[in-house]
């Protein structure tokens, strides 16, 4: 029996367009995801799960990186079921803020790469 689509066609649409429009963090971070070359990492960028599309996700780790601009602020509440329905899916979620990814890729970076280990 075949495994059930993981998104709506409207959704996995949506995710197409929004790859084709990264702000400058997503760029920069991707940038940096695609050079990580470990035993079954592989990123995924605007990847859909369900009713959402996460930024970046490593769907063999179970990983999940978020960047949160200053929009984030206003939805907490938003952003607080998303992560809760992701990680009922079995994902780990981390957050970095777009300036963190702007002004410390390194540190961004090691915080990644110590969530893979913990997977």
């Amino acid at each position: 029996m075949p495994n059930p689509p993981r998104s709506n066609p409207k959704i996995l649409r949506r995710a197409g367009e929004l790859r084709h429009q990264p702000i400058p963090a997503e760029q920069k971070l991707w940038a940096y995801l695609r050079a990580v070359r470990e035993d079954e990492v592989h990123f995924r960028r605007q990847h859909a799960i369900g009713q959402y599309i996460t930024d970046f996700c490593s769907p063999r780790r179970k990983l999940i990186i978020e960047l949160d601009g200053g929009q984030h602020i206003e939805q907490a509440g938003y952003d607080e079921e998303r992560t809760g329905y992701l990680e009922l899916q079995g994902y780990k979620v981390i957050r970095f803020w777009n300036n963190e990814v702007m002004n410390d890729i390194e540190g961004v970076m090691r915080a990644i790469l110590s969530a893979l280990e913990d997977k």
